[in-house]
């Protein structure tokens, strides 16, 4: 086992006996094969398209497939071989089709291979085909080709639920494999190395606005919306994770039957959508962040659902309460196929669920971009009348490991002329303290999920516009922290944007070699959060 892929591997180097997000190793080499086996699928896919050949079916599978490597999403080793064969199969149907069309045959490798018969067999597959590094290897070189990988799996992530929601774009699908092509090549350039991987943030954007056109087509523009988070007395259900479209199913399905419904994590903006706040039994948030599950799933008196990334281990306490969906999976939990919720609502109904009425405070959510740019006028006239002096986008996700208090303090310290935006579940460490407004204006803005960081990045454009300046030389400071694969993508988006001055934590990713860190220093000026009063004080002068 070598995984490195997120913020909390293990002394920041690698995890190699067992994932501290709880992956075991025999995953950890079934999410390698299945890699390896996309690898020859987008070798296939990318010498198809030159030949005028896209298939759709493969398009979207890719996504789905990629989507289940990513951090926290699929602990099931039962559900990797079917998409490996899956892969294969898919892969020869579409090699016949460029055979046909006069293609060259492929060399030996990831596009030729063929899965072991068991599950034992693929394993040991897997073990040999790992990101672990290899002798000779170019370090820098295997670096770029490890971050493009992560960075597809983000671009990978928004693409299904974009799908889901009935948006597709050819241009992502065509460069996810493009982007597993290039990583088989044997000695490409440095130079290349990186254009693939700013490209990779350039094609992440038109997956975020993909996914931000399938939102907002289907349940309306975010408002702004009192979220409580109390409970009402009654039957409970608990949705996490990111998809709307799983929550608007189950919404449907628990119309009527004295359920209500409670989101936790991040889908707490989900509140804001008009076409999901008009079920009157969708009530409030449960909760904080992905990593505080399991404590707070033990106490929820009702069924959970997890809908995408952020499970962890269940206790046995709720085991038998929570069920997953989608690309989801966890060893032993029921899975639910074709937004068949039964099984959820069933157990909702057998649990006792809330046995009075707590009316708590309350949070606002539903400041997308549509919401922020109703009021840009006010906020350029309160910048140029000085009472907002610095805008900070303090964003990305949590986690559990020490050093992310440093986001909670960073807000508490800042003073009361400075406005927060806010979004993904990064927001938890602070998302329920009331800073005030200016002008009317909050002083905290809560853009959304991390699947809405497309609305963050077009407020600082719409932003840029109005001052007639270019976005770093607006009076705003972007605050990072990052955990998984589409914090990479957005971060590759950032960067491809030529934004600057980024401060990333709680530590920089374990795949970036000095080489690589270096570049982005020198080209972009990232660079690691290091106190709050020191950042704030270089910040604000």
């Amino acid at each position: 086992m070598f995984c490195y892929q997120c913020e909390q591997t293990a002394k920041n180097e690698a995890c190699t006996k067992v994932g501290v997000c709880g992956k075991q190793p025999d995953v950890a080499a079934l999410q390698d094969l299945l890699t390896y086996a996309l690898k020859g699928l987008g070798q296939v896919a990318s010498e198809a398209r030159r030949l005028g050949i896209s298939d759709d079916e493969v398009n979207v599978f890719t996504c789905k497939a990629l989507f289940s490597t990513l951090t926290n999403v699929n602990f099931d080793p039962q559900r990797f071989p079917p998409l490996i064969r899956k892969t294969v199969e898919l892969r020869e149907r579409l090699k016949r089709k460029v055979l046909d069309a006069g293609g060259s045959a492929f060399p030996e490798g990831p596009a030729t291979f063929q899965p072991a018969e068991d599950l034992e067999g693929m394993i040991a597959q897997g073990e040999a085909h790992g990101f672990a590094p290899e002798a000779g290897e170019n370090a820098d070189i295997r670096s770029l080709k490890h971050t493009l990988i992560f960075g597809i799996r983000g671009i990978a992530a928004y693409a299904y639920h974009a799908e889901i929601l009935g948006k597709k774009d050819e241009a992502v699908y065509s460069f996810i494999h493009q982007a597993l092509d290039f990583t088989l090549k044997k000695t490409p350039s440095l130079e290349e190395a990186v254009e693939m991987v700013l490209k990779c943030g350039q094609v992440n954007l038109k997956a975020m606005e993909l996914l931000d056109a399938a939102h907002t087509e289907n349940y309306g523009h975010p408002v702004p919306t009192k979220v409580p988070l109390g409970h009402k007395k009654g039957k409970a259900i608990l949705v996490s994770g990111h998809d709307l479209k799983d929550l608007e199913e189950l919404l449907k399905q628990t119309e009527g039957k004295g359920i209500y419904v409670y989101t936790h994590g991040e889908m707490l903006p989900a509140h804001g959508y008009p076409e999901l706040k008009k079920y009157q039994h969708f009530y409030g948030h449960y909760g904080t962040a992905w990593q505080n599950q399991q404590k707070e799933f033990a106490q929820f008196p009702g069924s959970i659902l997890m809908t995408t990334n952020c499970i962890q281990k269940p206790k046995e306490s709720y085991e038998s309460n929570i069920f997953t969906a989608g690309v989801v999976g966890w060893p032993g939990v029921v899975h639910i196929d074709n937004y068949d919720f039964s099984p959820v609502i069933e157990r909702a109904m057998e649990l006792p669920g809330f046995t009075e009425d707590s009316n708590g405070r309350s949070v606002t959510v539903g400041f997308a971009r549509n919401a922020i740019l109703s009021v840009a006028d006010k906020i350029v006239e309160a910048v140029k009348n000085g009472k907002i002096r610095h805008f900070f986008l303090v964003a990305g996700c949590d986690g559990a490991k020490p050093g992310r208090n440093y986001y909670t303090r960073f807000v508490e310290l800042l003073p009361e002329d400075c406005v927060v935006l806010t979004l993904a579940c990064g927001k938890f460490r602070f998302f329920d303290k009331d800073l005030g407004t200016i002008d009317g204006i909050p002083r905290l803005i809560d853009v959304g999920q991390c699947n809405d960081a497309y609305s963050a990045i077009q407020v600082a454009v719409a932003l840029a516009r109005a001052f007639s300046c270019d976005v770093n030389e607006l009076p705003l400071s972007m605050v990072l922290s990052w955990y998984e694969q589409k914090a990479v993508a957005i971060l590759l988006t950032l960067l491809s944007l030529g934004i600057k001055n980024i401060r990333l934590g709680p530590s920089l990713p374990a795949f970036l070699t000095p080489a690589v860190l270096s570049y982005l220093v020198e080209n972009y000026n990232i660079k690691p959060i290091s106190t709050p009063e020191d950042d704030l004080r270089e910040i604000l002068g």
